[in-house]
């Protein structure tokens, strides 16, 4: 694992952590959107993904991909599930990993560096490239979301509105508190360095989980009991909990099969095409068991839970 300084790939740690030990998400770099009043204008095949089907923010931007129309437009490469010293990989000998279709190369960062010989940055999924001037548009899975939301309507004449006005506010209060406590809040579990800052943060994430569960009473879905944004963002977690985020990085006070809301919201999110394309079990396991070598020593990789 490591990052860019300066050009060049630096072997380090990606868990940064403030002083108390707590897990610190580094934002990120790359922030521009796809209109027809900028730079970046909608084009069909004219943008591409990186994207890791273990990572849960590259998923959420994959699903919106497929409920927008999208996948003839925008076309997709899948990293190699193992994350080891030189960062996420283009190996193709894990089923599903495809490699980079674009310019055949062989670690992730070097699509950065297509960018600038002088980036210094964390290299991250999802990626939002630009065919034409090979630049990265956006590494920001909340901002790509959006743009596919509404940027490319014209192009595939879907209009469903996924983030629509009347319910912009409520969104955005539920996504704050989701990404924190939930989303961000079992990385926070998982990376934490002292029993302070796992402590705090795990309670966090089972608090919230609790109200999500009560808001969940008698609802299908987050808010206006319709599909949001707000859906698909904590979906993907939810997706990962049982399997991955209850062991591995010790979010272990309940499952999401314990709260009888929250497992019947799944299993009902579970059976949409939109999830069943692009949810990838093996990728989720191998990646977090195999790469975390901090939490996982020995790196083996649990058989179950079995998934009924």
């Amino acid at each position: 694992m490591g990052q860019l300084l300066n050009g060049q790939w630096t072997k380090s740690s990606v868990i940064t952590s403030d002083k108390s030990g707590a897990f610190v998400r580094k934002e990120s770099q790359f922030r521009n959107w796809i209109s027809k009043e900028q730079n970046f204008r909608p084009e069909s095949n004219r943008y591409h993904l990186y994207v890791s089907y273990a990572c849960p923010w590259a998923h959420r931007v994959l699903i919106m991909r497929e409920l927008k129309d999208l996948k003839e437009h925008i076309s997709v490469d899948v990293v190699h599930p193992d994350m080891m010293e030189n960062g996420w990989s283009f190996n193709s000998d894990f089923e599903n990993a495809n490699g980079d279709t674009l310019y055949n190369k062989k670690y992730l960062y070097e699509i950065y560096q297509l960018c600038s010989d002088r980036i210094s940055t964390k290299v991250t999924v999802p990626i939002l490239w630009d065919k034409k001037t090979k630049q990265i548009v956006n590494n920001e899975s909340s901002e790509i979301l959006r743009i596919f939301n509404s940027s490319f309507n014209d192009i595939t004449n879907n209009y469903n509105d996924f983030y629509p006005a009347n319910l912009q506010d409520d969104i955005n209060k539920i996504n704050h508190e989701v990404y924190i406590n939930i989303n961000n809040g079992v990385y926070k579990t998982g990376f934490a360095k002292t029993q302070s800052a796992y402590d705090e943060a795990v309670k966090s994430v089972f608090n919230t989980l609790d109200k999500v569960e009560e808001k969940l009473n008698g609802n299908n879905y987050l808010i206006g009991n319709q599909l949001t944004e707000a859906d698909i963002r904590l979906v993907t977690t939810l997706l990962r909990f049982d399997n991955v985020y209850h062991y591995h990085f010790k979010c272990n006070l309940k499952k999401i099969s314990d709260y009888k809301n929250l497992s019947r919201y799944l299993e009902k999110f579970k059976k949409l095409n939109c999830i069943k394309r692009t949810t990838f079990n093996d990728h989720i396991k191998r990646h977090y068991f195999f790469s975390h070598e901090s939490i996982n020593p020995t790196r083996i990789i649990p058989i179950g839970p079995i998934i009924l």
